[in-house]
Parts: C-alpha cells; sequence; structure tokens
C-alpha cells in the first residue's frame, strides 16, 4: 500500500531522525532516541489497531508511561502502559494519542508515517 508523500515529515525524518544512518540498528536508534526525546508521556492514547500479539482491543482506551527499554525496540517501536496491575509494552503503532501535546502528537505520526510507508528498521 502506498501512501502520499508528506515532504515536511520525510525532512524532518532523513535529517533529525535517521540522519547518517545507514543500517537498521542505527536507523532503530535514531528513531527511539528521537520518540524519548519529543514524546511527553504520561499520555492518553487510543488503539487504532488491534494485533495479535497486543492484548489491548480496538478503541480501548490506555495510559503511555514511556518508552520501553531500547533493546526492545530494535525493530519496532514500543511504549510502556500500564495493564491490570502490571507494565506491558505495546507497539507505538498501534496507538493514537487522545491528549498529547502538540511534539507528542507530531512524533507519533511521524513514526506512524514511516509504517505506513511500509519502511523498517
Amino acid at each position: 500500500m502506498s501512501i502520499e508523500t508528506d515532504e515536511s515529515i520525510e525532512e524532518r525524518i532523513s535529517m533529525e531522525i535517521i540522519v547518517d544512518a545507514h543500517e537498521a540498528e542505527e536507523q532503530a536508534m535514531g528513531w527511539f532516541y528521537y520518540l524519548q526525546d519529543t514524546i511527553t508521556f504520561p499520555f492518553k492514547a487510543k488503539c487504532i489497531t488491534k494485533r495479535k500479539t497486543s492484548p489491548i482491543k480496538f478503541e480501548q482506551i490506555v495510559e503511555a508511561i514511556g518508552m520501553a527499554d531500547e533493546e526492545d525496540c530494535m525493530h519496532e517501536m514500543f511504549v510502556e502502559i500500564y495493564y491490570e496491575d502490571d507494565v506491558l509494552s505495546i507497539p507505538l503503532a498501534q496507538i493514537e494519542p487522545i491528549d498529547g501535546d502538540d511534539e507528542t502528537q507530531q512524533a507519533i505520526g511521524d513514526w506512524h508515517y514511516w509504517v505506513r510507508s511500509e519502511r523498517e528498521l
């Protein structure tokens, strides 16, 4: 599935997020640090897609409390949520912020754009 190119997002990705990253591991670390430094936690989010590997349900509201550990984000970005008296990591692509600040909204939007563009880490 092809999506329409957004030049401002493409520039931010190439000039700020994965600048000088040639290998998948370098790209993953660029994304991890960009998201960790830009997203303001905690924020409420809504599940926008069901995943077999995640227990949250479509349209369920969760509270994202932080990025998952760096080593867990080498192939996909994960955020931690409170879930049934525990902390669980879920894919960032699975949620959409509903009360995040502008920078949080933009950073998560950038990640969603990357994922929709069918690029991999």
